[in-house]
């Protein structure tokens, strides 16, 4: 049985999601985030070296990082699901946005946020990075014209590791209709609501 090790209010609410969609049983081990400063408590090193959440362990295996994470998962027991076929075109873009959402989306909202903890020292930046996460969501926007997915006509990893982004937006998506019905449905998913239930408060799914 795999087993989460979850933080609250991270990437690790991606696995929970996954897990539920695929209804595989799972075991989740809870650490809670510290204040005022909301870093991972120092007990997460003691299973992965980088002491960051979300560590999945399952079959002897133990793997950091929710992108691989998910596509182990998806690989072990998605039964061919959850993901284009292989070599196909669809299967190369769904390998962009896998790689997409950690390489180039979140960057710039992460730079927001810890421009926000140093008030005016960032002051600088701050029309840069704006204008990265700017060009991101509108890159995205047009991605869902017409879609309800970001790849093919259900649900795959790239939806699971993507929403995430759209959350950590926050009110930086009003201005962008497709992503906010989208974040909205995705958040509405029967097994997106049971991963939130199993996981705990969730502070990123009301933005």
């Amino acid at each position: 049985m795999p087993k989460i090790h979850h933080l609250n209010n991270s990437r690790s609410q991606r696995i929970l999601w996954l897990l539920e969609e695929l209804g595989v049983p799972y075991e989740i081990v809870r650490y809670q985030r510290g204040t005022p400063i909301p870093l991972a408590p120092p007990e997460l090193k003691r299973v992965h070296p980088l002491g960051k959440a979300p560590v999945l362990e399952d079959g002897g295996r133990i793997i950091a990082e929710s992108g691989a994470e998910v596509e182990y998962l998806i690989h072990t027991y998605g039964k061919g699901g959850f993901k284009p076929k292989p070599g196909t075109d669809d299967y190369w873009r769904y390998i962009e946005w896998m790689h997409y959402a950690e390489g180039s989306a979140m960057l710039p909202l992460l730079l927001a946020l810890y421009g926000g903890m140093l008030g005016d020292a960032a002051a600088l930046l701050k029309p840069r990075i704006d204008g990265e996460i700017a060009n991101n969501l509108s890159y995205m926007e047009a991605a869902l014209d017409g879609r309800d997915f970001f790849v093919g006509d259900g649900l795959t990893g790239a939806d699971i590791q993507l929403l995430f982004v759209l959350e950590a937006a926050g009110a930086r998506l009003e201005p962008y209709p497709r992503l906010v019905k989208y974040r909205a449905r995705m958040q509405d998913r029967p097994a997106y609501r049971r991963g939130i239930d199993k996981g705990g408060p969730y502070a990123l799914m009301s933005r």
